[in-house]
């Protein structure tokens, strides 16, 4: 492994640990940044960094991440008894909450189901539950974010090790220079008289 490919591979898992931070703290992005950072590292690298597969992973894990963050409020407000109204409101209040950082993206949820399902005739009590499971669905969905992001690191990180570790390395050195010129002074006698054979018989027709 070169110098330049392990400098590569550091500053990339530090952006890595930035996504990583970011599935907790939500002011940063998460996964998406994880996944940016190892398609990065693949264009500069190429067959020395992940596989095609192994992004391929990524990117669903991604789209999975994502998922999850938008239906965790939802489904957790229906876990405690919620009904449509609930839900829809725990979705909007958490899209209106991502502008207030993380009260907002906290109480936004829980607000937006209660207010809604107190439209919708529930009482005080039993809208405030269904705030509460939205505020727990959240969290979960925190929990999930961060098992992702790590699973993606460890990914990328493994298969792109081992992927490096097993790349050919050019001859380089007075050893490995002192090799080639032997290979080609023996090949070198031998390829002259295939040449040879082949223009007589060239000549003979």
């Amino acid at each position: 492994m070169s110098w330049e490919q392990i400098i590569g591979i550091s500053l990339t898992l530090i952006v890595m640990l930035i996504g990583l931070i970011g599935s907790v703290v939500p002011v940063l992005p998460g996964t998406p940044v994880v996944l940016i950072a190892a398609i990065c590292h693949r264009l500069y690298f190429g067959e020395a960094s992940v596989s095609n597969p192994f992004l391929a992973v990524l990117v669903v894990l991604t789209g999975l991440s994502l998922l999850l963050d938008f239906l965790a409020s939802t489904l957790g407000a229906k876990k405690f008894g919620a009904t449509w109204r609930g839900m829809v409101g725990a979705l909007l209040g958490g899209i209106i909450g991502l502008f207030f950082a993380l009260p907002g993206i906290i109480l936004g949820p829980f607000l937006g189901a209660m207010l809604f399902e107190m439209i919708g005739g529930k009482e005080f009590k039993v809208a405030a539950k269904a705030g509460a499971g939205a505020v727990v669905g959240l969290l979960l969905g925190v929990i999930g974010k961060f098992a992702i992001c790590v699973m993606m690191i460890g990914l990328f990180a493994t298969n792109t090790i081992y992927r490096t570790l097993n790349q050919p390395e050019p001859a380089t050195g007075p050893l490995a220079q002192a090799r080639t010129c032997l290979v080609e002074k023996q090949d070198g006698p031998a390829m002259m008289a295939a040449h040879e054979r082949f223009e007589s018989q060239t000549h003979r027709r």
